[in-house]
Formats: structure tokens, sequence, C-alpha cells
């Protein structure tokens, strides 16, 4: 049966993006006219109109987590996934990524954070500072230094018409010092030695190179990349740890013995005594110039030796008796060994609880998790996830038991984030899920991604619908994301798009806004339906006072735009990520905290407290521990 002219006419007004309205006729035995609105497809707010709080907002929730892959991937429209077997299938025509920096990921982010300094340098500034001491993300650690390091903002002298000094500039190249200089005992804030490394790696890159020359950082005719203060830095960095040994020593044992020295050639460092060498079992040569004058005498190198002809007993007495690290150890063990259930007991205590959580497979294998105390500071290391990496772990597990409790994890992490995003603050949730036609090929994405997030919230401050034209209120059966799955199992996509019957369905069921809480309201969707004026009124119609909006878009190539439309009516923060960031299992909090940030008390729209965060962040300072 070929499609009524009516249906064809509104397929092709959605396809084609435009606004006019079309004449329905029917023949059924009779023949009736209506009116069909076709809503109209408004691109998102230009690039080049967007400023510097939009830009940074967009860093944080749309950007890639990880710069550098230890294993090959393939490059999918400037994404990078894992080479797997089944995934190079799938992408023929996806570019192989070799093991190291992903280049378009890499420019891709540096480019952001460079547009964000050429409109607002202080705004970048803070942000460097705020990247530091606030996230765990260390790749937009590395990036934010780098970046600062070679911005020309030095803190010059400012003369007046007489030539003489009337003040100093910023010296914001002393944030990028800050950042590679800035240590604090066991803090996770703080670079190891590869984010020092990569920093000057990121800045030798070609493109990034080039962005930097074209933004006028460095000589232009100069063959070499700008690397700013990084040589200085980094000097400065290896000084302080000679003259601190154990703090060397300790960087040895935890497996950066080959990363301080690549440190140390590019920098060209030259350390006061022949120790350093030494404790990086470093043999040195004289130049062909002869200058050198360090380490060229007898040097007493500490080389770790292998483990070949030792028992297994004498290997465990080795590890207790050094106080050995899995690193150290794992490369030393003899070929017919192997990592024994005794020699992972006794490396058991300098394992971190990131490791445990990395290595749950192996302990599940050697049967470790079995014992009661391995067991406890196991389930100890997966409560303290702040990622959800446990869930890509559990797909290694064979036991049920040991995968929910990673599972858990996960949901965990996604808790810590909303809790640390709203603190005291009393923050209901509304959850309104598009699942009409237009979202097909897009629902199962938008429901795995709706599984890593949703167990987060508090149960009771958390309300979910889905809507076509009828509007349907969910409620999962615990605050788990195997609830969540079990509640979403039966969600099948079709039909038209009212954004409104979501919300009228939550009113209906009964849910209230305390007039002293906060309401963010996250719409899952492609924005397709009704003019975004009509939904701002349904929220003021029902006594719902919204103070934020945002957007997981799922679109695929049509994209409408009631949600911005209603955002900007309601004069509401609005932040927008797309559904494929949820992929990631160390961006899903981090996506979390932005978009949960309350909105700023002032009122400004568009203004979020997460920006005003940034903007109260105290500039670093540089200090070095001598």
């Amino acid at each position: 049966m070929a499609p009524c002219p009516a249906e064809a006419a509104q397929h092709e007004a959605c396809r084609r993006s435009t606004s006019y309205r079309i004449l329905v006729a029917v023949s059924l035995g009779h023949t009736f006219c209506t009116e069909v609105k076709v809503t109209t497809r408004q691109t998102p707010l230009p690039e080049s109109q967007m400023g510097p709080a939009e830009r940074l907002l967009n860093v944080i929730l749309n950007s890639s987590a990880h710069l550098w892959h230890n294993r090959p991937g393939l490059d999918v429209g400037g994404k990078w996934i894992p080479a797997t077997e089944r995934r190079t299938q799938a992408h023929r025509g996806a570019t192989p990524v070799k093991p190291g920096l992903h280049v378009a990921a890499a420019v891709a982010l540096y480019r952001q954070l460079l547009e964000v300094y050429q409109l607002n340098a202080e705004l970048m500034a803070r942000f460097a500072s705020y990247a530091l001491k606030e996230t765990e993300w260390r790749d937009l650690k590395v990036a934010c230094a780098a970046l600062m390091l070679v911005q020309p903002r030095a803190g010059e002298a400012i003369r007046g018409e007489d030539g003489a000094v009337a003040f100093y500039d910023d010296d914001y190249r002393a944030i990028g010092e800050a950042i590679v200089l800035f240590y604090e005992q066991g803090s996770k804030a703080m670079l190891n030695p590869k984010g020092i490394l990569r920093i000057a790696q990121l800045l030798e890159q070609p493109e990034i190179a080039t962005l930097n020359r074209e933004a006028g950082f460095g000589n232009p005719a100069s063959r070499k990349p700008p690397l700013g203060r990084w040589k200085s830095a980094a000097k400065q960095w290896l000084l302080v740890r000679e003259r601190n040994l154990p703090m060397l020593e300790g960087l040895v044992k935890a497996g950066f013995k080959e990363t301080i020295k690549k440190i140390a050639r590019k920098a060209g460092y030259k350390p006061d005594t022949q120790a350093f060498f030494e404790l990086l079992g470093w043999k040195q040569k004289q130049s062909e110039g002869g200058h050198r004058d360090v380490g060229m005498g007898q040097l007493d190198l500490r080389r770790a030796e292998r483990f070949d002809g030792l028992s297994e007993a004498e290997v465990c007495e080795r590890i207790v008796a050094g106080k050995l690290s899995y690193k150290e150890v794992v490369g030393r063990l003899p070929a017919g060994m192997g990592l024994t259930p005794a020699i992972m007991i006794a490396l058991f205590p300098s394992l971190s609880d990131r490791d445990l959580r990395l290595l749950t497979p192996t302990l599940e294998s050697l049967g470790l998790l079995a014992d009661a105390q391995v067991r406890a500071r196991w389930e100890a290391a997966v409560k303290a996830s702040t990622d959800q990496r446990a869930l890509n772990i559990a797909k290694n597990v064979k036991n049920r038991e040991l995968r929910e409790a990673l599972e858990e994890a996960a949901d965990a992490a996604a808790r810590q984030a909303v809790a640390a995003a709203t603190g005291e603050k009393d923050v209901h949730v509304m959850f309104l899920i598009d699942i009409s036609g237009s979202m097909q090929g897009a629902i199962e994405a938008s429901k795995d991604a709706l599984s890593k997030i949703l167990a987060g919230f508090p149960p009771e401050r958390l309300h979910i619908a889905t809507f076509n034209t009828l509007g349907t209120v969910l409620k999962p059966k615990q605050a788990s994301r195997a609830a969540v799955v079990h509640m979403l199992q039966g969600v099948k996509a079709g039909g038209g798009t009212v954004h409104a019957a979501a919300v009228r369905a939550l009113h209906q069921g009964g849910v209230r806004i305390p007039d002293d809480a906060l309401l963010v309201v996250i719409v899952v969707g492609d924005e397709g339906g009704e003019n975004g004026e009509q939904l701002a009124a349904v929220f003021r119609e029902l006594g719902y006072r919204v103070d934020a909006l945002a957007l997981i878009d799922c679109s695929q190539g049509y994209r409408g735009h009631t949600v911005r439309q209603c955002s900007a009516a309601l004069s509401l923060p609005f932040s927008e990520i797309s559904v494929t960031q949820f992929d990631d299992p160390y961006q899903v909090p981090r996506v979390l905290k932005a978009i949960m940030e309350a909105p700023a008390a002032s009122g400004f729209g568009g203004q979020t407290a997460w920006v005003e965060k940034v903007m109260q962040t105290p500039l670093l300072e540089k200090g070095v521990l001598a």
C-alpha cells in the first residue's frame, strides 16, 4: 500500500527541515482537510558566535577524554576506538592509529583551548588552574600546561610614554610552570613523569606547532616547534628530585625510570652529581666535544636483575625484602614461572585501589578472591572507584557476583559525581526521553547512556518520563544499573514528538518540586518536535520552575531545536552533550558533574555555576620544593 500524500509530504518536510503548512487530504470513503504544522530545523549556535564560557563548557562535555592510548586503534570521524577484529571489520575505511598520541583528538582539544585563550586569556588561565586542582583528567592537564607554557603573556614590563616601567603584565607562563612543578604528597592532582614528558611531545607535534605559530606563539621563522618554558620547568622538576633522592627512587620503583631519562635528554638536564645517573642505572659516555664532567667516573649503576634461576619462594622473599611493586616484578619473572598466587600475595601490599580493580580478572583466575582478606581489600577498592572503567573490566570476569560488584562500582562513581556537583543543595532532576519515530536508529545508544547515569541520582529526586505524542512515567525498581536496564528494556521508538507530553505525564503522576529546591531538566533525544516556546509555556503552566536545561544529543543527521528554544524562552543555562561521550568510562562522571552544577544564583541566562566556579579559582603560583 502506497503512503498517503500527506505522510509523504510531512516526511519530505522533516527531511528538508523547512517551515510551512501542508494540506492533508485523506480519502477513506469521505474527504476531510486539516493543517499540519511542520517544525523548522535550526542549526546550533555557530562556533564563531560562541563565547569563551560556552566553548569552555563544550571542552568539558564533548572532548575526547584520552589523547594517549597504549594499544592500536582506529580513527573513526576523529574519534579513537580500539582496533579489535570486530570493530576493524565494521569500520573498514577507518584510519589505523598506532599506540601513542591520537593526533586528531589532541589537535581538536588543543584548538578548543587555544580559542578560549584568544577570547579570554584570564578565563583560560583560571581554567588551567582549575584543571590541575579540581579534576583527575590527566590529558586535559597536559594540554592546559602546554598552552600556558607557550602563550606570549610572560610578565613583560609595560613602559609608559617616558620609557620608564609603569607595571608588569600578567605572567601566565608561570601557571604552566606551576602545573609541572606542583607537588603534594599522596595527591592525585600532580602530574607524573609521563605527564611532564607528554607536554613536550604534544608541543612538538607538527599540527600543534602549526597552531601555535599561527597564533603568534614563538618565532614563525623557526623550524623548531615552540616549547616556551617547558625545558626550564622540566629542569627544575628534575633538580628537585635529584636533591631529594627518595622522591627519585620512588619514581624509579614505580616504573618511570626510562621516562625520566627521556625528560632529561629532551630538556638538556645536567645533574649536580653522578648519583642521579647511578639511581637511574644510566651509563654515560663522553660527548664528541669532551665537555661532560658529571658521570664520567666509575658509576655504581642500579639495575634490576631478572629472577631467572630463583624458586617461587625465593622470588617472594626478594619481593618482600625489597618492597617491590607489581610493575617492577612482572617483567623479571622466569619464563616458566609466570605470575603465581604466592607471588601475587607477596605483591599485594604494593597494589593501589586502581591496580586492584584493573587486576580483577587476574585475581579471579588465580583464585585469590576466595580469600577473605583479599576480598575485603578488593571490595574497598571497588567502592572507591571514581570512573566507570569497571564496566569494561566486568566483561572479562566470569563470576556473576564479581560482575555485579563491578557494575555497582560504576553506579557508585556516578553517585559520587552527582553528590560532588550538588553538595548540600536540594536538586531534583527530570529526564525526558524521546522515543518518537525519529529515534529508531538511536534508541539503543540512548538506553545505553541512560543505564550508565540514572543510577547516580537519588531516587526520591529523580523523575523519568518517555514521550512521543504520549508521555509515560518510568520508575526503576531500585537505584542500580541493572534496575535501569530492566526499566528500559521494553522501550521502543515510534510515533510523533511532543516533549510537553512527558512533562504533563510527570505532573499527572504527582511530581511536585519543593519551592526551595532546584530543578534540572535533561532531555535525551534529537530535539525534533514542538516549538520550544510551547514547551516553556507548559513548564510555566504546571508550576515547574526550571533552573537549568541540558540535552543529550542522539541526533543522526536530522536535528530539531525544541530544547534550545525552550532554554532561550526561559532564559536558562543550557548544556549539550553528544550521546557518544558516554562510551568513555572516564568521561561519564565528568559530564555528570558539569551538567549537574546548579545554575548561578545571580540569574544570568546561560551562565552556569560551573563557569563561575572556574572564574573563582585562584591562579596557580609556582612553588619549588627544594
